[in-house]
């Protein structure tokens, strides 16, 4: 049996096998902008940072499914059937057009949506951006399937398969391809999608196929006298992974606090994403959206972005062990792991902001993975460390504590600069 773990398994490697070849052909191509690498971490971190908090709602998205086809379904449909996976896949597509659609214009959905939309690259980085508050909603959009019969592991694997076809349309590297747009999602249809020019806005929700944008009224051909620009018309202006969910949900509480009438106050939340009660606006008014701003880039040295991308490299490698490990810990030190590794996404956030402060939190965190695991031969959950992984941490931790002073004494740090502070947490 297909399952989505084993999916996976193969798929992750092949991930970044594809950004490492995008990267190559870009550079080649004299394209070197496609990537920066405080944008492809910060990408990448959100992804990791999103299945981390998979781990732990499962249960809204497969266990909501699941017991409503057990106890809802009028019948089962077999999973061993063709037809059944087939017929699957394109519902799954269609109902994706419609959550697509609500997640661009209805407020609330938009909030835990727009983190894939933020950054102000292209590339396949950004198909691994993904929201880490899409749990709490996302799940009613596909209810039709399981009151239908479609099994639960049909729907796992439809739901994977639907969207881990979306990563390779992540691309400014492939051009139109004729008749194949004219169907499916392709590069250049999502291209148009993900872009904050007026001509392209709210367009091409496809997944799979493009054709229920044809069919509802929603798609764009991608021009090529307007290329697109991308990111957001409420830019993040930060590399905060928390920030970047949580970002939406503050500006609509706010709204929904300040505004006088109850009726506003609901439909903030339920009105198109930019929509504000008339005296909200009136006396928070916010600038207006410039298509030409600068691209949140701070200053840091050479140097110091190689230690953030060293380890970014460590992190990840510590949460691909994480995720294989969660299922067989106990609940409480699965989340002591998590939140050991959302701590370090942070801190390496606020490194790439240029934030002194973030010095200190570091160097708590590499003294911690240097010297905890060989002192005590233990790594969250992991009962007897091998003793030469522990040696190996203390080596590369250690070193990463020592180089800290080096880095934050010689100037390599720099004051971020004014916008920045849009994507400072707030109080």
């Amino acid at each position: 049996m297909i399952t989505p773990e084993r999916i996976m398994a193969w798929a992750i490697p092949g991930f970044f096998v594809l950004i490492a070849i995008e990267f190559a052909v870009a550079r080649w191509r004299g394209r070197g902008a496609t990537y920066r690498g405080n944008d492809a971490i910060n990408s990448l971190g959100l992804g990791m940072l999103s299945q981390i908090v998979g781990i732990f709602t499962k249960v809204f998205g497969i266990g909501v499914y699941a017991w409503c086809a057990r106890h809802l379904a009028p019948w089962q449909l077999p999973a061993d059937s063709a037809w059944v996976w087939i017929s699957g896949l394109l519902l799954y597509d269609l109902l994706y057009y419609v959550f697509h659609r609500a997640s661009h214009r209805v407020a609330v959905f938009w909030a835990a949506h727009v983190v894939h939309h933020q950054s102000e690259r292209y590339n396949l980085t950004t198909a691994l951006r993904q929201t880490g508050t899409g749990f709490l909603l996302t799940w009613v959009f596909y209810l039709p399937m399981a009151l239908l019969g479609w099994p639960v592991q049909v729907f796992a694997v439809i739901a994977l398969i639907d969207l881990l076809y979306q990563f390779w349309v992540h691309t400014e590297q492939v051009g139109k391809l004729g008749w194949f747009d004219r169907v499916f999602c392709s590069p250049s249809n999502h291209r148009a999608h993900h872009a904050v020019n007026e001509r392209y806005l709210d367009r091409n929700y496809g997944g799979i196929l493009i054709v229920w944008d044809r069919l509802f009224g929603t798609f764009i051909e991608e021009d090529d006298t307007d290329p697109p620009v991308y990111g957001t018309r409420s830019p993040l202006q930060s590399w905060n992974p928390l920030w970047a969910n949580a970002e939406v949900y503050w500006a609509l509480a706010k709204d929904a606090a300040h505004a006088e009438r109850w009726r506003d106050k609901l439909q903030v939340w339920l009105r198109p994403p930019g929509w504000r009660p008339a005296d909200v606006a009136a006396r928070f008014p916010k600038p207006a959206f410039d298509i030409a701003h600068a691209a949140f880039d701070p200053p840091l040295s050479r140097m110091l972005r190689a230690y953030c991308l060293l380890q970014f490299a460590l992190l990840l490698l510590m949460g691909m062990h994480f995720l294989g490990l969660a299922p067989k810990l106990a609940w409480p030190m699965a989340l002591a792991y998590a939140l050991w590794l959302v701590f370090g996404l942070y801190v390496l956030g606020a490194l790439l902001e240029g934030r002194r402060s973030a010095l200190w939190l570091e160097a708590v965190r590499v003294l911690a993975a240097a010297v905890v695991p060989l002192a005590s031969g233990r790594w969250f959950g992991v009962a007897h460390l091998d003793e030469r992984i522990g040696v190996a941490m203390l080596v590369v931790f250690g070193f990463s504590a020592l180089a800290l002073p080096w880095l934050g004494g010689r100037g390599w740090l720099h004051a971020p600069p004014p916008s920045s502070s849009q994507g400072a947490l707030p109080g």
